[in-house]
């Protein structure tokens, strides 16, 4: 992302042993913004080079002798290196996945196991299968489906795992994921879908909302999110010219455009709720922020089995 005059003037949006590496990470003792190669896992948080030393310089004899029976009994994550080992798991995962279904026999058996449909959260239709609002984002129709969501992951990812921190990026994801499944629910209650393109517009609207918040520029994100949202509706608006309604051409396109909305909108949110909650003090409004918005939308599943069925 290119960066305002007003980005640059901030200090607070940048390492502070590193002035010119961009981060969004504070150290949980200082407060002071941290890039990756400056952090230390903590319990909660990460710690900078600084307050780590202070903390080892304080430790109690007993303190130094636990710490070494812990860094004996358990490896230590390398989660300070800014590599996105989050996204490149998504993406293995989602890949692998897509490999198992080429094996003759097994493809549609996949499918149909992970694929999500509304009925499937209707109890007259059969029993429940609620992990499906997650995990149509493994399964993919086709090469080009799977290999453009997993290009557009890579560039994405790559940008916002290590602004977030791992375990921000997959909450976001698995939320993006949800939003999506939760839209379609909403807006074609009878409609079955796959793909992981709800998660992906969760990051483009993450990504949209934090850029805003850092002060970075964010006119190419916009116009991103704009060309991908509209271009089920502008060849359905082509198809339709020679013959037939808009409604039927868009339909037959196979592009789940209520995904995109609802992945969108969610990951929107999240990423208000990470830039408004920061600070360690926030830690808790922010994890029950979360939980909020993810009750919010399993509630909202209860409508499609009201209204439509």
């Amino acid at each position: 992302m290119s960066t305002t005059e007003e980005f640059r003037r901030n200090s607070d949006n940048f390492c502070y042993r590193h002035p010119d590496r961009q981060s969004f990470v504070l150290c949980q003792r200082c407060l002071r913004t941290v890039c990756p190669e400056c952090r230390t896992p903590a319990a909660v948080g990460v710690i900078c080079p600084e307050c780590m030393a202070q903390q080892r310089a304080a430790a109690t004899p007993a303190q130094k002798k636990a710490q070494r029976r812990w860094a004996r009994s358990r490896p230590v994550a390398v989660v300070a290196d800014g590599r996105p080992t989050a996204t490149l798991a998504i993406i293995a995962i989602t890949g692998l996945a897509y490999i198992i279904g080429l094996i003759p026999g097994v493809g549609g058996l996949l499918t149909n196991a992970l694929a999500f449909s509304p009925l499937y959260l209707v109890p007259q239709f059969g029993p429940i299968e609620p992990w499906r609002l997650f995990t149509a984002a493994l399964v993919h129709s086709g090469f080009f489906h799977v290999g453009l969501n997993m290009l557009v992951l890579w560039f994405l990812g790559r940008n916002l795992e290590p602004l977030l921190g791992r375990g921000r990026f997959v909450v976001l994801y698995l939320l993006g994921a949800l939003g999506g499944s939760v839209a379609v629910a909403l807006l074609a209650p009878t409609t079955f879908v796959v793909g992981a393109s709800g998660a992906i517009f969760a990051l483009f609207g993450a990504l949209l909302v934090i850029g805003r918040h850092i002060g970075a520029d964010i006119r190419v994100i916009a116009v991103l999110i704009g060309i991908n949202f509209a271009w089920p509706f502008v060849v359905a608006f082509i198809t339709s010219l020679g013959s037939g309604s808009f409604v039927t051409a868009l339909n037959n396109i196979g592009v789940s455009w209520q995904a995109h909305l609802g992945g969108l909108v969610v990951g929107a949110v999240v990423g208000l709720i990470y830039a408004r909650t920061r600070s360690t003090r926030q830690r808790g409004l922010q994890t029950a922020l979360l939980i909020a918005l993810t009750v919010a939308l399993i509630a909202l599943l209860v409508v499609p089995a009201v209204v439509y069925f």
